[in-house]
């Protein structure tokens, strides 16, 4: 009697060059434009001209997706949750302590975030993957890959939290420059760090469960 294997599940993703344009949209979109306004008007007037800049930037592109696509990307409201609570902070007092405070209450805003919908359906981890990188994948389909992005999301809560306690300490022990220096330099290390780590996780994850990468051929 021949007995037929079933064959290997596999995601799909789009070809290279559409998904390196989603993401590289995706990113410009959340993180260029705002950040490159800011750099410029911080350049050219001050650094809370440049955080009302930016932050006006990321509400009117939330504005204009939603009128376009009657949708909002979760990196765009990320990015508008984040310079919002930085400029709110910024630019009501002048008192140093109170610009530096921007980037402790920044992060624990974004582990908050974080960790409301990481036990959920719709963890922010997948939501960030749909969008970005335009991978999808069901609950019914592959609920272990559901389990890692629930896990992965506590995971980038976690980090953030530790960046949000990082910076409390900072801001009490290090002088003002210092401080800016070793938030940037920590902040980039560690995100860098946890994407490489989630990476390796999210292979791991395939593999156990049989599951392949592949990409559409056009």
């Amino acid at each position: 009697m021949l007995i037929r294997m079933p064959a290997p599940e596999h995601i799909e993703l789009p070809n290279p060059r559409r998904l390196l344009r989603t993401t590289a949209w995706s990113m410009a979109e959340s993180v260029g434009l705002p950040f490159g306004t800011y750099v410029a008007v911080t350049d050219l007037v001050s650094p809370d001209a440049g955080l009302l800049a930016g932050t006006a930037v990321v509400w009117l592109l939330i504005a204009a997706r939603w009128i376009v696509t009657g949708s909002v990307t979760s990196l765009l409201m990320i990015s508008a949750v984040v310079l919002t609570i930085q400029t709110a902070v910024a630019v009501s007092t002048g008192y140093l302590w109170m610009f530096q405070l921007q980037f402790p209450l920044a992060n624990l805003a974004m582990c908050l975030v974080f960790a409301r919908t990481a036990p959920t359906r719709k963890p922010l981890v997948a939501q960030l993957a749909a969008e970005v990188v335009a991978f999808k994948q069901s609950d019914d389909h592959h609920p272990g890959l559901h389990r890692f992005f629930q896990g992965a999301t506590w995971f980038w809560a976690g980090l953030f939290l530790l960046l949000t306690l990082g910076m409390a300490v900072m801001m009490e022990t290090e002088p003002f420059k210092l401080f800016m220096l070793l938030s940037t330099v920590v902040t980039v290390g560690l995100t860098a760090l946890g994407a490489g780590v989630c990476a390796l996780w999210f292979f791991a994850v395939l593999r156990r469960l049989g599951v392949g990468l592949r990409f559409t051929a056009a």
